[in-house]
């Protein structure tokens, strides 16, 4: 049932797919185009194209990839040596869906001059943290994100839905629901694993246009894996959006006073393929240790998950996205949420289907625990391994349990009867400028075992520090068109 054409060819696994597969699969299915696909450090997918011609030239280039210049790809690399090599990573191929000419693509790793992987690669970072934290716990962090985005295209008044109640609409009070399936086929054809789409809460019309929100969101697995299929459904949404002339915004505020779009991360630590968040319906020490470390670490991740000023302007008291650094079951007011499990003593399908046979399935691998503070203006492969560094340092702090007992909330923050509880909580920087400083005081954490290097930590704090923003939120609210036009710059962030 696979729609992944490689996989349907091949009969097995991507992760066991080969250079003879990927030769095999191009030659049966007259591929003409070879595609070599990066992620800049913007966080976009680059392309390398070859015209494929001859059974040589693709052996030649499969098996020894090809130079790029990285000081175009990287800013901290100086353009006098920056020659890197991108390898092919042969389980990320793909029939390109867009193509008019058959095309095959091809994630790539960099690598150095001397054939070693690209210490300040984003991507090799987060190879490492997922290497540390196995070492060190034993574990591997699985993780997935919920891409929220909006499409906006010409408003002609028909079907309404009222402003900012668009959750789970349908079609045809939805306009481009349509676009949303059309990409998860897309998506999962590319070898993301969903699980499920729909329209968000976020739509409103301004200037005869009209902003719909909607949401894919995907299943959990190997935190590489998933900060791939990110970045791949990004693309794809954008290239829908081009093909049908709505433009497609992951930015994280689109104005003021209208739902933004975050990008919260379900997380889970798996050992011996068994996830280890809860037992028996009860949420497990693991757990707990690495949402102490997801709070300890929150005010420096926004380094890397909150990454332009409108940023920001989501990240304000009173509204959905969280500001108080404090976890709770199934509170959506708070930063770390553990989400509603499966846990209940009887059989819902029975009870709603009463001709089927009870269904003692454990439903325990599904529990997650989700970061929600993080927006699409993240360097995807940064933030999955800096929340990697998070959970491995929660796992071995020695006062864990205690310290996320402390910040345990049951209630909603926001409600002006616990303004005391709120209060007493620490809060998350409130501008990039904040991001900035939270993360050079904690840099220390993350550069442990050589996971991040101090050239990437220190590249980060700059470029958070050229946007001046400490004092933007109070500098704009008053003005439409300062707003405006601060949206605007920042439109087209991820």
């Amino acid at each position: 049932m696979n729609i992944n054409r490689l996989i349907t060819f091949l009969d097995k696994d991507a992760s066991q797919f080969t250079k003879s597969d990927i030769i095999r699969f191009i030659e049966a299915n007259e591929i003409k185009i070879l595609n070599f696909r990066c992620v800049g450090d913007d966080g976009r997918l680059k392309t390398l194209t070859f015209v494929i011609d001859s059974r040589q030239h693709l052996d030649a280039i499969l098996t020894a990839g090809e130079r790029v210049d990285g000081s175009s790809l990287f800013p901290f690399i100086e353009a006098g040596s920056s020659d890197l090599y991108v390898i092919p990573r042969y389980r990320t191929a793909f029939v390109n869906p867009f193509a008019e000419i058959p095309s095959l693509d091809i994630l790539c790793s960099y690598y150095d001059k001397d054939g070693n992987p690209l210490a300040i690669s984003p991507e090799n970072i987060l190879r490492k943290s997922q290497k540390i934290l196995q070492e060190r716990t034993g574990y591997t962090f699985h993780a997935m994100g919920e891409l929220e985005y909006y499409a906006i295209s010409d408003d002609y008044g028909l079907y309404k839905t009222e402003d900012q109640r668009g959750y789970h609409e349908s079609s045809p009070f939805i306009h481009w629901s349509a676009l949303r399936t059309e990409a998860m086929l897309l998506v999962a054809s590319c070898g993301g694993q969903l699980k499920y789409g729909h329209a968000e809460v976020g739509n409103f019309s301004k200037d005869c246009k009209l902003y719909e929100q909607n949401e894919l969101e995907f299943l959990p697995c190997d935190a590489e894996d998933a900060a791939n299929q990110l970045i791949i459904a990004k693309w794809i949404l954008r290239s829908l959006g081009y093909k049908y002339g709505a433009t497609i915004s992951f930015a994280p505020k689109i104005t003021i006073g209208k739902a933004g779009s975050g990008m919260h991360v379900h997380t889970k630590l798996v050992k011996d393929n068994k996830n280890c968040m809860s037992n028996n319906g009860i949420l497990t020490d693991t757990a707990k240790k690495a949402i102490a470390g997801y709070l300890y670490l929150a005010p420096s991740l926004t380094a890397f998950g909150n990454t332009i000023p409108t940023s920001y302007l989501r990240l304000v008291p009173h509204q959905e996205a969280p500001t108080n650094i404090c976890w709770g079951d199934r509170n959506r007011s708070v930063l770390v949420r553990v989400p509603l499990g499966w846990t209940g003593k009887t059989s819902m399908i029975q009870d709603s289907n009463p001709n089927e046979p009870l269904d003692n399935t454990d439903f325990s691998q599904k529990q997650t625990v989700e970061f929600r503070c993080s927006d699409n203006s993240a360097n995807i492969h940064l933030l999955f391994a800096g929340l990697a560094v998070a959970a491995r340092y929660g796992l071995e702090m020695p006062d864990a349990l205690e310290y996320a007992q402390q910040r345990y909330v049951d209630v909603n923050i926001f409600d002006s009867a616990n303004k005391s509880r709120a209060s007493a909580l620490e809060q998350l920087p409130d501008s990039c400028a904040d991001s900035a400083l939270r993360l050079r005081q904690q840099a220390e954490i993350y550069n442990q075992y050589n996971v991040f290097p101090q050239t990437v930590i220190d590249g980060v704090i700059k470029k958070l520090q050229s946007y001046n923003d400490a004092n933007l939120r109070n500098e704009i609210l008053n003005s439409e068109n300062k707003v405006i036009e601060t949206v605007n710059k920042y439109f087209h962030c991820g």
